[in-house]
C-alpha cells in the first residue's frame, strides 16, 4: 500500500488525515510535527521523505521551502494544501515540480471542485451586468483572508470571464463610503467564528434575480479523504514529475 508522510502530523488535518488513510487503502509512515518528539513523528524531514511514498502538507507557508526540498531530495511526491501561498512560494513549487510530482491545491473536497466548474460555466454565459460576490465562513482560528478556496473560485469565475483573478478581484468592501461596483469585478467577503470547517458560497446577482452556487463542508474529513485520494493518485506506477491539480486527480478537465 501507499505509504504517506504527514507533514503536520498533530494539526487538524493531519490528524484527521491519519484517521482516514488506512480505510482508503493507503498506510501512515509517520510524521513530523510542530515541536517534534511526538507518538509516530519521524526526527527529521529527510528521514520521513525517505521513509513515505508521498508527503502531504498541511502546514504553514514559511515550513515549505524546507518540505519541497526534502521531497526533491528524497525523489519523493507531495500533495500541498497549504493556504496563504504567495508568488515566491508558487515559484518554489513550479521548480521543484521540474522534478518530481506534486499536487498543489487550497481544496481537496470533491464537491467544491465540482463547483469550480459550474462557477466558471455560470460565469462565461452570464454578462457582466451580473454581479459576483464571494461569501466564505470559516472557524475562529483560520488565519488568512479571503480563504484559499474563495480565491479558487474566484479564479474559476474569472476564467469563464475570460479575464484573470489578479484583475477583476475585489477585496475592500469594508471601507467607509460610496462602493460603486467595478463592472465584471468579483467581490469577496469573509466571516470567521465557532468550529465551521468551510463554507463558501458564490451569488450571481442580476436584476431581478439571483443565482446562488454554494457548499458547506461539514467535516474536516472530506478535505483529508481527497487528500489521500490525491496522494494515490501521484503514487501511481509512472507518474511523471509536474505540477496537478485535483481536476486531475478527479478526470475533470
Amino acid at each position: 500500500m501507499t505509504a504517506i508522510g504527514i507533514l503536520g502530523v498533530a494539526g487538524r488535518m493531519g490528524r484527521a488525515i491519519g484517521s482516514v488513510a488506512t480505510g482508503l487503502g493507503a498506510t501512515i509512515a509517520g510524521g513530523i510535527g510542530r515541536d517534534g518528539g511526538g507518538p509516530g513523528e519521524h526526527a527529521d524531514l529527510a528521514t520521513l521523505a525517505a521513509a513515505a511514498d508521498v508527503l502531504v502538507d498541511f502546514t504553514a507557508p514559511d515550513a515549505l521551502a524546507a518540505h519541497l526540498d526534502a521531497a526533491v531530495a528524497a525523489g519523493t511526491a507531495i500533495v500541498i494544501g497549504t493556504t496563504g501561498l504567495a508568488p515566491a512560494h508558487h515559484a518554489l513549487i513550479d521548480d521543484a515540480a521540474a522534478k518530481i510530482p506534486l499536487i498543489q491545491t487550497f481544496n481537496t473536497s470533491l464537491g467544491v471542485n465540482l463547483l469550480r466548474g459550474l462557477v466558471e460555466e455560470a460565469a462565461r454565459r452570464l454578462g457582466t451586468d451580473w454581479d459576483i460576490d464571494i461569501v466564505e465562513m470559516h472557524h475562529r482560528d483560520k488565519l488568512d483572508t479571503p480563504s484559499g478556496t474563495a480565491l479558487l473560485l474566484g479564479a474559476s469565475a474569472a476564467s469563464g470571464r475570460g479575464g484573470a483573478l489578479a484583475d477583476l478581484s475585489r477585496f475592500d468592501r469594508m471601507q467607509q463610503g460610496p462602493h460603486p461596483r467595478d463592472e465584471g469585478g468579483i467581490y469577496y467577503a469573509s466571516l470567521r467564528g465557532g468550529s465551521v470547517a468551510g463554507d463558501h458560497m458564490v451569488i450571481f446577482a442580476g436584476d431581478g434575480e439571483r443565482i446562488e452556487l454554494g457548499h458547506r463542508a461539514e467535516s474536516r474529513a472530506i478535505f483529508a479523504k481527497g487528500a489521500v485520494r490525491a496522494a494515490l493518485w501521484l503514487a501511481e506506477a509512472g507518474r511523471p514529475a509536474g505540477r496537478y491539480t485535483m481536476a486531475d486527480v478527479l478526470g475533470l478537465k
